[in-house]
């Protein structure tokens, strides 16, 4: 039985994440900051572990918790309160960081001891194509509109730190996924695909036999390159 722990588990991207792996077979543990808010996906068969990613002793408490370990979905993530220049400050920067990337490194590294000791050991950061220069660059991509500095900013790390975590580990498989524009509470349910759509690419990564590619981006359609 593949163990796995998705952090954010109690709606939206989480939330599907966790139904699918739970229909893939997968003992899913849905990590959430409140566990009064997880009804939902504990009804599913998840089981409810409390973390918060900006939070280390919350952080090691719920990996203490866990039997084992084969697959980490690091979902969790804010969106920030700066959405330009103007509104822009370094602590409105720090908190996005600190929540997105800074929270990816207290979780992975909690969890490296578990992984070490499972045959097929999975990591899948979820990015955003926001953090993706081609795609703010570019003219007609969902992306381009964009302005907000911070959000693009921690998924451009996100990337990054998952192509170095990958070299790192090589008997894991390490990619980071592209959920695209999705419906969410993130956006006000604005955008055009399915949380189902939006899901594709981070279960088909959390899916990876050890033959399967690391220190990839993927959306829906596959592989992104670099």
């Amino acid at each position: 039985m593949t163990t796995t722990l998705i952090t954010g588990a109690n709606r939206s991207l989480g939330l599907e994440t966790a139904r699918r792996l739970l229909e893939a077979g997968h003992t899913v543990y849905a990590g959430v900051r409140d566990p009064s808010t997880a009804d939902e996906v504990r009804a599913l068969g998840a089981t409810v572990v409390r973390i918060d990613v900006t939070d280390q002793a919350s952080v090691d408490e719920a990996f203490a918790s866990l039997p084992a370990l084969d697959v980490l979905v690091n979902n969790a993530g804010v969106l920030g309160t700066s959405y330009g220049v103007d509104d822009l400050s370094a602590e409105a920067m720090a908190a996005v960081l600190d929540a997105n990337v800074t929270g990816i490194v207290r979780v992975t590294q909690a969890a490296l001891p578990l992984l070490r000791a499972s045959d097929g050991p999975v990591i899948v950061n979820v990015a955003s194509g926001v953090g993706w220069p081609r795609f703010l660059s570019t003219p007609g991509h969902d992306e381009y509109p964009v302005a907000a500095v911070p959000y693009a900013a921690s998924k451009a790390a996100v990337i990054a730190l998952t192509v170095q975590y990958a070299k790192n580990l090589p008997g894991f498989r390490v990619n980071v996924s592209d959920p695209g524009y999705t419906a969410t509470d993130f956006n006000g349910h604005s955008g055009h695909q399915t949380v189902t759509e939006g899901t594709d690419a981070t279960v088909a990564l959390a899916l990876l036999g050890q033959d399967g590619p690391t220190g990839e981006f993927h959306d829906r359609r596959g592989r992104i390159d670099y």
